[in-house]
């Protein structure tokens, strides 16, 4: 690693669209968008007047490619590339054979066109009607078809793993599969002119390991192609406008395919890596599986020297069907043995057997694959491989061969250590709704209904206990509970689907239970956006009144809009009977259709929150100028604002009263639907903006005068993993590693493993480095072999999917930030854990080799924003030796990601600064803990308090029973458990108290800091005194109260001293009859339990359980009285009022 000032290659962006030559950084998504422009590039080189059309259907692994295609606007136009995103992929598909049948038109303004569709792998399955119809037809002399499919071999991101290659087979189309983003250009091109020569559309593997991967791509000279001798049919192999039905289009066929295997005698594409003739043992291979047995090779010692001495070749196939046979028959003849080693099932290992079944005594002694030569299991078919699993198997296989070198003890030493599994229990980070998203409230059902799920975000509701389960393929959403209601007696189900699957496909389904009048109400929620894949929008006109009119059209009678702003609604534009509700009547609403016959359909009005907050950005969209804020004084923790808003931005925040809540300012989307909390402890502010906070502290010279960390001898590849949260950065810190180490000329990959993980879910990037990309076989980083991790979050950390990469050794710069997790939301007293996880990985690596920092709260105290952490952290990480990259390179890579220039470069500054002295930019923030350490802090404090709530006497009253029990006991961690809960029963918050608690200077103050200009609060109250209007649960309803009310705060909070007597007016109320029967139960508890003949665990509970007393209104009345009938059962039933 070079620290200091080096040459760096001059590169822009822009390089890996226009550079023919050189290096060039790909990712696999933008390799797909080259292999278009290059194929323009080489037409028009070649005097050719064609075009491009390009058409499909995102998802993952492919979610990101219409994006990229439209970034790419301008050279596509320059190019005559047409993009066209398709509504589906089997329209996309017939597109296709359009595009192809372009140049047969006499009106034509081009000689052909080249064409690219793409679909993830269910796409290729219900697109088979159309391209096997496109394959069979034909492509264009001129023109041609390459056909994408994103196969998610790992099932990452999709409902099960897929193989389109199978498929493929089934419809006659040759298939490639490229090793890796490097070979993508050179099998596109390979694919193009073979669909020329021999009529056929030529199938592309694009599976998750490599379209989702980037690299250092060195740019190879186009290939000049030759053009075989070959005898076409009558009619020929092209495309024709006149083939109608007969058994002559599978005579095509076979023509077809014999002109492939021409084609690919005259320009091959497979290769023998070291062509030895009189090889023994023979190896045969293809696309990931390729690179998955170099690496494992390379972890065995059996290196390109030793293959040569001992008789051991390679042959990497690129076409695995039609396997090219001739080649492939040179390569096996005459070896002793042949292993296929392909993932998932043997498509290249069949067609060889079959082969070598024509071919009577030039079959190989051996031939094994997917079994053995006894028909034991051997490369499995199911999941994926990696070198560790195949490490045994050719250890085992090439021991005879090589005896000398005991692979089988080098192979056991790999495989001896099982995954590094950390013991830590807790929350998990599981894919979870963004802040503000509009799922968070659509996707509730009343209680006693069912709800099914489907393609989309909106499928985690299946995992937060909403009673929503069922899935179906895309665009089948409600179809099987068509079936399933005619068995269960008509029952009636809540459907969701969203819009752009509604625009897919959908709407079919819905006419579908139209016509079997089933009993079923289609939740269409509209967003504004396809959300999963990255916030593209519907691939055609789909607005809320248009699909009302669909569905009316369809013969649906019943039809409800709920939003979230009726003003914005026009609702002449909706077809009559509609009726318009805003998001709070989403209950009845559903209540009123699951009691009706037939098909309703409620639309669900509401942008996506993570599109809203771009368009926020982007200046297309005004920001709401009001600003939630918790006073967490005020807040009892009793996590009712979670359970109305499922909102992830309203974090808990631990203080020494208590787990209490707050609003993370930085990842609010203002949904605003935590205001449903039945709590007076949030107000909003207006106009005010906030305030953001830096340091003064000056980065770059703080940095400047730092050592550099020793640099890393690259003499095997550097494996760095990044592991967090998803949507807060963690694809960036990858990218800009493996930027910089491409500008250093160094070799690098990058794998960003993000499925649903833009949801708040795992992230885990692999970046490997080394000195030759001939060293990187493979783009993921093995288990148990991670060099350095960058933890940006312990819970991502200490997970399997993390630890399993880790060993003795393994240097970990761990973020111990607490990010709150999905169980936070559904758990109010969920603990992350953080200690022990960090304690765990230290186990796990060996503790001199980790290091900690609160990146969040450091980025928040001094960027202003917790945004940059993630760049904290890489600074902090390459500080202490674990990035192999320059500070050039680094600082390049930030110039050219483009984004908040400055601001990354600081943030990098900072964690440099951080790892070398962790003091040097202050230590502790703000609110650092001031929590009494003794019992007798605790009492003296909590007097303190008690005073200022209700003067001397309940002060009093609090030290005489915490110190009768206290002696009775004779157990200190008892008797301050009892004295916490105790002061949180005698300390009710009723009217007198949260009015001092709003009046309250420090409030202000805390108001005044975080905001600039006016702060004028509006408080969101449901006073019991008003109690006779309820909100749409029952429940008082809340009302708002403007700056007024903090005059109002100040004279209440002054007469206090009036509460229990006879001249306080709310003395009478049920919740202060409540608050005063429980003070006056807990304290018989507690001179009852000393006495109590019970295990002192079960005593400290006991005295715990008051604490979970929490909230007001109902939601305190609810809790007093699960508690008080837990303690009274475990007590014998202590004499409790009620």
């Amino acid at each position: 690693m070079a620290n200091g000032h080096q040459h760096l290659l001059q590169y822009a962006l822009d390089d890996r669209y226009d550079r023919t030559d050189g290096r060039v950084f790909l990712t696999g998504t933008q390799a797909l968008v080259r292999i278009v422009l290059d194929q323009a590039r080489r037409d028009r080189a070649a005097g050719l007047n064609t075009a491009g059309f390009v058409s499909g259907y995102r998802g993952s692994p492919l979610g990101g490619l219409d994006r990229e295609l439209w970034s790419q606007k301008n050279r596509l136009d320059d190019a005559n590339i047409r993009f066209l995103p398709a509504i589906n992929e089997d329209l996309g598909a017939t597109a296709l054979l359009g595009a192809q049948q372009a140049a047969l038109d006499p009106h034509s303004t081009v000689e052909g066109v080249f064409g690219l569709w793409y679909g993830k792998g269910p796409g290729v399955d219900r697109s088979g009607d159309a391209l096997r119809h496109g394959n069979a037809y034909g492509s264009h002399p001129k023109g041609g078809v390459l056909v994408v499919a994103g196969d998610d071999h790992g099932c990452v991101s999709s409902s099960m793993p897929h193989q389109s290659d199978v498929a493929f087979m089934s419809w006659f189309m040759p298939t490639l599969n490229p090793a890796s983003v490097a070979e993508y250009p050179a099998f596109g091109q390979w694919g193009y002119a073979l669909s020329r020569f021999a009529g056929v559309w030529s199938g592309f593997k694009a599976i998750s390991e490599t379209v989702e991967s980037g690299a250092s791509v060195e740019l190879t000279p186009d290939r000049v192609f030759t053009t075989p001798a070959f005898e076409a049919p009558p009619g020929g192999l092209h495309i024709r406008l006149a083939d109608l039905p007969s058994t002559e289009i599978e005579t095509r066929i076979a023509h077809k395919l014999r002109a492939v295997q021409v084609f690919a005698e005259a320009n091959p594409i497979d290769r023998a890596l070291y062509g030895l003739a009189d090889a023994p043992f023979g190896i045969v291979t293809t696309g990931k599986a390729f690179g998955d047995t170099m690496e494992a090779l390379r972890l065995l010692g059996v290196s390109e020297a030793v293959c040569r001495a001992r008789g051991i070749d390679l042959y990497k196939v690129g076409m695995v069907w039609p396997l090219a046979r001739r080649d492939a028959l040179r390569f096996v003849q005459g070896k002793r043995e042949v292993l296929v080693i392909e993932e998932k099932r043997g498509i290249i290992e069949s067609q060889l057997k079959e082969a070598f079944y024509d071919l009577p005594g030039a079959t190989p002694e051996r031939m094994v694959g997917k079994h053995d030569e006894t028909m034991a299991p051997l490369v499995p078919w199911t999941g994926e491989l990696s070198p560790l699993s195949l490490a045994p198997i050719l250890a085992a296989r090439l021991a005879p061969f090589v005896p000398d070198l005991d692979l089988p003890a080098r192979a056991q030493a790999l495989t001896a250590q099982p995954p590094r599994l950390l013991d830590v229990k807790g929350a998990t980070r599981t894919p979870y709704f963004c802040s503000g998203c509009p799922h968070n409230t659509s996707t509730k059902v009343p209680e006693g209904s069912q709800a099914a799920s489907g393609i989309g975000c909106h499928v985690m509701a299946s995992w937060m206990n909403r009673r929503t389960a069922g899935f179906a393929q895309m665009g089948g959403e409600g179809v099987p509970w068509i079936a399933t209601s005619m068995f269960n007696g008509g029952r009636h189900l809540f459907q969701n689907i969203g819009e752009g699957t509604w625009y897919h496909s959908g709407s079919l389904a819905i006419r579908q239970a139209v016509a079997a009048k089933a009993n079923i109400t289609f939740k269409i929620l509209y967003n504004d956006a396809v959300a999963m894949t990255g916030g593209q929008p519907v691939d055609g006109p789909a607005s809320p009144a248009a699909i009302a009119r669909s569905c009316r059209a369809e013969g649906v009678s019943r039809i409800a809009l709920v939003t979230e702003d009726l003003a914005r609604i026009d609702r002449a534009a909706f077809p009559g009977g509609t009726t318009f509700h805003h998001r709070t009547e989403l209950d009845a609403v559903q209540r009123e259709l699951r009691d009706m016959s037939g098909v309703t359909v409620i639309v669900y009005d509401q942008v996506c929150a993570t599109e809203a907050r771009r368009r926020r950005k982007r200046g297309e969209a005004p920001t709401p100028s009001r600003t939630v804020v918790i006073n967490e004084a005020v807040c009892e923790g009793c996590g009712d604002c979670s359970v109305e808003s499922n909102c992830l931005s309203v974090e808990p925040v631990e203080t020494e009263y208590g787990r209490k809540r707050r609003i993370n300012q930085a990842s609010c989307n203002k949904d605003y639907s935590c205001l449903q909390g039945f709590c007076p402890s949030f107000v909003t502010i207006e106009g005010a903006t906030l305030r953001k906070r830096q340091s003064d502290h000056d980065a770059a010279a703080l940095a400047a005068g730092l050592p550099l960390p020793d640099p890393v001898d690259l003499d095997r590849p550097w494996n760095l993993l990044v592991a967090g949260v998803g949507g807060t950065g963690v694809v960036t810190v990858g990218a800009l590693v493996s930027m910089a180490a491409h500008l250093e000329g160094l070799a690098a990959s990058v794998l960003d493993f993000t499925g649903f993980a833009q949801k708040f879910g795992t992230v885990l990037g692999h970046v490997r480095l080394a000195r030759s990309g001939a060293d990187l076989h493979q783009v993921r980083i093995e288990r148990g072999s991670a060099d350095a991790v960058i933890a940006c979050d312990a819970v991502v950390a200490s997970a399997p999917q993390a630890s399993a990469h880790y060993h003795q050794g393994t240097k970990v710069a761990l973020s111990v930030s607490e990010m709150p997790t999905g169980d936070l939301v559904l758990d109010r007293d969920a603990d992350l854990r953080v200690d022990d996880r960090a304690a765990a990985i230290a186990q796990a690596v060996g503790s001199r080799n980790l290091a900690t920092v609160d990146a969040n709260a450091a980025s928040e105290r001094l960027m202003g924003d917790p945004v940059y952490a993630n760049v904290v952290m890489l600074g902090f990480a390459w500080q202490r030796g674990m990035v192999p990259v320059s500070l050039d390179a680094l600082d390049r890579a930030i110039e050219l990601n483009g984004v908040a220039v400055e601001n990354n470069r600081r943030a990098f500054a900072l964690g440099r600064v951080m790892a070398h002295d962790p003091n040097a930019l202050g230590g502790k923030p703000d609110d650092a803990d001031r929590a009494p350490r003794t019992l007798d802090d605790l009492l003296t404090a909590r007097e303190a308090d008690l005073r200022a709530w209700g003067g001397k006497a309940p002060a009093r009253r609090f030290r005489a029973t915490i110190d009768r029990f206290r002696t009775a006991i004779a157990d200190e961690a008892i008797a301050e458990t009892a004295a916490r809960s105790l002061y949180r029963l005698m300390a009710y918050k009723d009217e007198y108290e949260v009015a001092r608690l709003h009046a309250d200077p420090a409030f202000k103050a805390r108001l005044a800091t975080m905001f600039e200009g006016e702060v004028r609060p509006t408080y969101h109250l449901a006073p019991p005194i008003l109690a006779h209007a309820v909100d749409h649960r029952g429940r008082p309803l809340k009302r708002s109260f403007g700056p007024w009310m903090g005059r109002v705060f100040a004279v209440l909070a002054r007469m206090r001293h009036l509460r229990g007597t006879p001249l306080d007016p709310f003395r009478h109320q049920a919740d202060r009859r409540l608050d005063r029967d429980l003070v006056d139960w807990f304290e018989t508890v507690l001179r009852e339990l000393p006495g109590k003949d019970m295990p002192a665990d079960q005593k400290l509970r006991i005295a715990a359980s008051a604490q979970d007393i929490r909230g007001y209104g109902p939601v305190r009345e609810e809790a007093a009285d699960k508690v008080r009938a837990e303690i009274d059962r475990a007590m014998g039933h202590v004499g409790c009022p009620r």
